[in-house]
């Protein structure tokens, strides 16, 4: 079995800061400087093992604050692990915020060069294609406008669009799939289902239980940043379906 992704007490650790911590020099005075310092530690994934078969489609499920996005900035490499290993196997493509990567006062095309090479692309490989993420991303009315004038569904459109033209091996979405109108989202996940048709490896964060069920073969629950549960998906999401449950 080929493995798209593997960890093995895999570990990312903050710091905890006041609630009230000065942001002036001035309130620092006021209120002290002990508040600059962080009050505590604490770890936003912990001693996770994970085993992902190249082509498998993971959703990933949990809490807010669960650990689910730093997972996902994990394996993309945006932030660095404090403990633990994890190695990934092919080129890898996210959407995991809609302003990273993104400037507000570049145009919509100038953004969509910038983050095809952030993706891996070559200038002229995205240029090649750039028709056709205009054409998916339906904006070709503002796509020469500054980024900063656009919606965050439009935000969304164009990201997505250009992480659909990338051709990764490894697909991280997270959550963005939630703005934007009902068409165009319907859109995104037929296109995921051609990725997933094509062997790639998807993973997703999403609160909505059903549109991981609609195409993800097994899910990862995660709590306080450890797995809860790891496997087939409809186990997993009625477990944790069971948990989040309002209680009587």
């Amino acid at each position: 079995m080929e493995l798209a992704l593997y960890t093995a007490g895999l570990g990312k650790q903050y710091r905890a800061y006041h609630s009230d911590r000065p942001i002036t020099f001035q309130s620092a005075v006021v209120k002290g400087f002990r508040k600059f310092r962080p009050k505590d530690k604490f770890w936003a994934i912990r001693d996770l093992d994970l085993e992902i078969p190249k082509g498998s489609a993971y959703g990933v499920v949990g809490r807010n604050g669960a650990g689910k996005s730093t997972l996902l900035r994990l394996i993309s490499g945006v932030i660095k692990a404090d403990a633990g290993e994890i190695r990934t196997n092919g080129r890898i493509g996210g959407l995991l915020d809609l302003g990273v990567g993104f400037h507000g006062d570049l145009t919509g095309y100038e953004n969509a060069i910038v983050n095809g090479v952030i993706a891996g692309m070559t200038r002229s490989e995205i240029l090649n294609r750039m028709d056709e993420i205009i054409e998916f991303s339906e904006l070709d009315d503002v796509i020469h406008d500054p980024l900063r004038t656009y919606s965050s569904g439009m935000r969304m459109r164009l990201g997505f669009s250009v992480l659909a033209h990338t051709n990764p091996d490894i697909m991280l979405i997270d959550e963005v799939l939630a703005v934007g109108d009902v068409e165009f989202r319907q859109k995104c996940l037929q296109r995921i289902k051609q990725f997933k048709a094509n062997n790639c490896t998807i993973l997703l964060v999403s609160h909505n239980l059903e549109q991981i069920k609609s195409f993800c073969d097994e899910a990862l629950w995660l709590d306080h940043g450890q797995c809860v549960s790891n496997g087939d998906v409809n186990d997993v999401l009625n477990a944790y379906e069971e948990e989040i449950k309002p209680k009587a």
